[in-house]
């Protein structure tokens, strides 16, 4: 009987083991310094910002610097350079230089939406109007082409038209009727239901394919310290589950981020990027990675990678096998 309690709390002891999170930072071992990039800033990015101010990234071992980088195209070459070790930021954008060749995989989640003006409140009033991008071929051009396709428009109908600047600036505009419709991204689109101007759909209500918030690293990342790789994918995959369990502190962090008091506003980027359209294993779609290709390759990208090599879903995948994802959410689905 004693040797069958022994080998019973032997048994206990491994089954708790073989479960334990294999990622923390383990007692004496020094953190690892980040340079963590992003290029924007937005409420999409509230998984990034809530592991930065709790502390998540640290018990994972990261001590992460946060540097602000404008524009996707400069963030990818520091990335490349390895003046920054990951990029935070919307895949979309990111696809024509991967594809280009920059080296550099990643991981990802989406969401936008489109605002038009008060007179424009069914998709057909889009005919004869434009649609504000920031330049040609870019992630708010390419979206904003495929969604004309999908209403069964075509670019004779409706105008894409090259703008430039930042989100709020292409929404400014639209409100001086430069151009008629915008795509936004949660708070500023219950800035502009205030205004008075309407949300005509939600990208991911017609179920157009496309990769939102990313992480991204580059090849001598993957190449020297897969291991650290790891940690950051792990501790990611903890801010989603921090973010669920923790609205209060969510919203907190996207209004330190972007400096809105807005309670609507803030429960808008809340409902939408943590509870709408979250992937919690957080797989990369190999399909959209393909048809975003697809997409660039049309708009004048010179595409020298295959789809399959842009991203690398081991380190997500090797969080299922750890038992990682089973120890976070318990008893919860987190394949929802």
């Amino acid at each position: 009987m004693k040797q069958l309690g022994i080998l019973a709390f032997l048994v206990l002891l491994f089954e708790a083991s073989a479960v334990a999170n294999p990622y923390l930072l383990k007692p004496g071992e020094p953190p690892t310094k980040l340079r963590v990039a992003t290029s924007a800033v937005t409420g999409g990015f509230v998984h990034f910002y809530s592991g930065l101010d709790y502390g998540i990234f640290e018990k994972y071992g990261l001590k992460c610097e946060h540097v602000y980088i404008r524009g996707q195209s400069p963030a990818l070459a520091a990335l490349a350079n390895d003046q920054v070790q990951f990029n935070y930021g919307a895949a979309d954008g990111s696809l024509p230089g991967l594809a280009a060749g920059v080296e550099a995989k990643f991981v990802a989640s989406p969401l936008v939406k489109l605002v038009a003006r008060k007179e424009i409140r069914r998709p057909e009033d889009l005919k004869g109007k434009s649609i504000g991008v920031t330049r040609p071929g870019d992630l708010s051009a390419r979206l904003s082409r495929q969604v004309v396709r999908k209403l069964g428009l075509t670019t004779d109908d409706v105008t894409i038209h090259p703008i430039g600047g930042s989100q709020t600036e292409r929404y400014q505009a639209m409100v001086g009727n430069v151009v008629q419709a915008i795509l936004v991204t949660p708070p500023l689109d219950i800035r502009a239901k205030s205004d008075g101007f309407n949300i005509i759909y939600r990208l991911i209500d017609l179920e157009i394919p496309f990769i939102y918030s990313s992480l991204i690293t580059n090849y001598k990342m993957l190449r020297e310290r897969p291991e650290i790789v790891q940690r950051m994918v792990a501790a990611l995959a903890e801010t989603i589950y921090f973010v669920e369990k923790n609205p209060d502190k969510a919203k907190a962090a996207i209004a330190k981020a972007m400096r809105v008091k807005d309670e609507e506003a803030l429960q808008s980027s809340y409902n939408v990027y943590a509870k709408e359209i979250v992937d919690r294993t957080m797989v990369v779609p190999g399909k959209s990675v393909s048809e975003a290709v697809d997409i660039a390759r049309e708009t004048g990208t010179l595409v020298r990678r295959k789809p399959e090599e842009l991203y690398d879903n081991s380190f997500v995948n090797n969080l299922e096998k750890s038992g990682f994802l089973k120890e976070l959410w318990g008893t919860e689905n987190y394949r929802r």
